[in-house]
């Protein structure tokens, strides 16, 4: 199942009650003052787009950032927004490719079959013409269930064992970050990498504010020697990038893909962890 969906395929079915399109963007990193993505959503969406914020439907009991909330509190907020079980849903983010992955990885994540990526996002919907509306959208109450794949979702102690393993760990932050030579975002936690892991920039796998085409995808991974047969674990800053890799090994054709959540902002914080740097 190619997990991208265009333009043209949206504006098909842009009015079919069981296709819901959810604005996933977040602020990015870094810019001051912050970015309101939630303004910029109101301001121009594509018609009936559902904002879906990653930051409110993440896991509040942990100063970690961006982590999954439980099962039953997916649910209810998935519920709320109108989304319920057995429909169609089509992710995208305001420009480039940053955080529609993460929704996308989320969703899929908690069971939901039929999930996609506009390719492109809100700027080629505009580019190609498409109309779209401004102000809150108000979806009836669904009835939504979520089931969370274990599977795909690693924690500290799981990546430890894959580190251990020598299994392959392809990291999303910036090289200079894996190297160690630039610092990290987030104060007191040192930069540089597992043992073991692959750095792959997940701007490596984008161009023109988009995914690479497959051909492309996989000719990155295999210059950087990931093996698509086996299993592979993502990790990024926060678990935001690490997402859009996962993204790019599904359209490359990865079929063992699985994210640490915590990512660098748990690991780091870890006595134990082992940090690498660059020679």
């Amino acid at each position: 199942m190619n997990p991208l969906v265009s333009v043209s395929w949206l504006a098909g079915r842009l009015d079919d009650p069981q296709v819901v399109v959810l604005d996933a963007t977040l602020p990015p990193v870094g810019v001051v003052p912050a970015v309101d993505t939630r303004g910029r959503y109101l301001e121009a969406h594509i018609p009936g787009a559902v904002f879906f914020d990653i930051d409110e439907l993440s896991d509040h009991s942990t100063p970690l950032p961006h982590m999954l909330p439980n099962e039953e509190e997916f649910s209810r907020k998935m519920a709320e927004m109108g989304v319920g079980d057995g429909m169609t849903l089509v992710v995208y983010e305001q420009a480039g490719v940053f955080s529609a992955p993460r929704a996308w990885w989320m969703l899929r994540g908690f069971g939901v079959r039929e999930v996609y990526v506009l390719d492109g996002g809100l700027e080629a919907w505009s580019k190609a013409g498409m109309r779209v509306e401004a102000g809150p959208v108000q979806r009836s109450k669904a009835g939504f269930t979520a089931r969370l794949d274990a599977g795909g979702v690693k924690d500290f102690e799981q990546v430890q064992q894959r580190i251990a393993a020598r299994d392959q760990i392809l990291d999303a932050r910036s090289a200079a970050r894996f190297a160690g030579t630039a610092p990290e975002p987030r104060p007191g936690i040192s930069s540089g990498h597992m043992p073991g892991a692959t750095s792959v920039p997940f701007t490596e796998l984008v161009a023109d504010g988009r995914l690479k085409d497959a051909e492309s995808l996989r000719e990155i991974f295999t210059a950087k020697r990931v093996d698509l047969d086996k299993p592979i674990t993502t990790t990024c800053g926060s678990g935001v990038t690490a997402a859009v890799i996962a993204l790019g090994l599904e359209i490359a054709g990865a079929k063992q893909v699985s994210l640490y959540d915590g990512s660098w902002a748990e690991y780091a914080q870890k006595p134990e962890a082992v940090i690498e740097k660059a020679q």
